[in-house]
């Protein structure tokens, strides 16, 4: 049977967060990037739109999280875990969370497709920083732990991201590595 058709008779043909029957289509859960029947769910087309932009969420329809973070799937139960923190500034979707049960595992795929989902390291202008570009310190930064500063244009060569987006880690001046923060930083 094809993956597909694995994950139709999973969800019963319906969106696995909403219950929708209309225009369904599988979804590999971030981190994840392939498409198996582990790493998906099965959902419509308004969920995955809202998925991808949350400028397009719409509050009212993903209500239907109350329902799906009871799942007993485990990628439904982080994609209702993700949208869920997301929204979290509404007292329904707060309550949600806090009723919610999830497995060690389940919650760390959870946190790893929050970290994950649109937070990518940034330059002070916002330039996405990759894994070995190089980049300018923008200011003095001291480094902690030490009475050392990284003084404001010191280049740091082929950076490293680790799982903190808000981290780059490389070497200045040809000496130790260090973490500093991206946004303090200016692609080359």
């Amino acid at each position: 049977m094809s993956i597909e058709k694995t994950l139709l008779t999973r969800c019963d043909s319906k969106c696995e967060l909403c219950g929708s029957t209309n225009s369904l289509a599988p979804f590999a859960v971030p981190p994840k990037t392939d498409i198996t029947v582990d790493n998906c769910v099965m959902i419509c087309d308004t969920c995955t739109a809202q998925i991808e932009d949350a400028d397009k969420m719409d509050v009212n329809h993903l209500r239907c999280l109350n329902d799906s973070m009871w799942s007993q799937v485990p990628t439904v139960q982080v994609m209702s875990y993700v949208l869920l923190t997301k929204l979290a500034s509404e007292s329904w979707a707060q309550d949600a969370l806090d009723m919610m049960y999830v497995e060690e595992d389940v919650k760390e795929w959870a946190e790893k497709a929050l970290l994950s989902d649109g937070e990518k390291p940034r330059d002070i202008n916002g330039v996405e920083l990759k894994k070995g570009d190089d980049v300018t310190v923008t200011k003095d930064l001291p480094v902690k732990g030490t009475n050392q500063v990284i003084k404001q244009g010191t280049v740091i060569r082929g950076i490293s991201l680790g799982d903190d987006p808000r981290l780059v880690s490389g070497k200045a001046n040809g000496g130790q590595s260090m973490y500093v923060i991206a946004e303090f930083c200016r692609k080359k």
